[in-house]
């Protein structure tokens, strides 16, 4: 059990990476700036927190993963730094969650067996942990709408506003489980969340 929690909590210091990076970029900028470390620290935080997911039999941290990690590929191609990664490489990280899935419903029954009828983890806890993954989720596809429609890879307003809420509900789910990834990892957001939320909205103002 120790050896999982090594691999999310590296996970999680990633995820807390790439936050630190664009809020300190930000600040200098004094704007939202969406700089490609942040994009390469998402992509291995979101690889191995899967891995955490599937080893903790947590459904709902696999499903937020899921979506999320190819908005990151989305991202870091639009910045011009995916096809600098050498092939084998590049193979890897697009098969590998698709392969995951592909195992994970292979057999449907024994998929909802494990991870939706998991005895440790009430069915409505499991719901309101995917409903978190979900929104949670959801910023990143926002951000890659509103970024294909700027034709850059941007990181506006709404995206921190959806991630304060989804993460609010993570939080929540993860005291009830009493997971210490889960609550570390989205409880040192909650100020990068609130701060670039006042940086958008200066940012706004003054270009008005």
């Amino acid at each position: 059990m120790k050896g999982i929690y090594v691999i999310g909590l590296i996970a999680q210091l990633f995820f807390s990476g790439r936050m630190l990076v664009q809020w300190v970029l930000s600040e200098r900028k004094k704007e939202i700036v969406s700089p490609t470390l942040y994009w390469v620290f998402s992509l291995i935080g979101s690889y191995l927190l899967c891995i955490y997911g599937w080893l903790r039999d947590d459904f709902s941290i696999i499903l937020g993963q899921f979506i999320s990690f190819y908005v990151y590929v989305w991202n870091l191609d639009e910045k011009g730094y995916w096809k600098c990664l050498p092939a084998a490489i590049r193979v890897t990280l697009i098969v590998t969650p698709l392969c995951a899935a592909i195992f994970a419903l292979h057999d449907i029954k024994a998929f909802i067996g494990t991870f939706l009828q998991n005895e440790s983890i009430p069915l409505w806890l499991v719901l309101l942990g995917s409903l978190g993954q979900v929104i949670f989720t959801l910023r990143f596809v926002y951000q890659w709408y509103y970024s294909r429609k700027k034709g850059e890879s941007v990181l506006p307003v709404q995206f921190w506003v959806i991630s304060l809420v989804g993460s609010l509900m993570i939080a929540l789910y993860g005291i009830i489980r009493l997971d210490p990834i889960l609550i570390l990892g989205q409880s040192t957001g909650f100020i990068v969340y609130l701060r670039n939320i006042i940086l958008g909205k200066k940012s706004k103002e003054q270009s008005m």
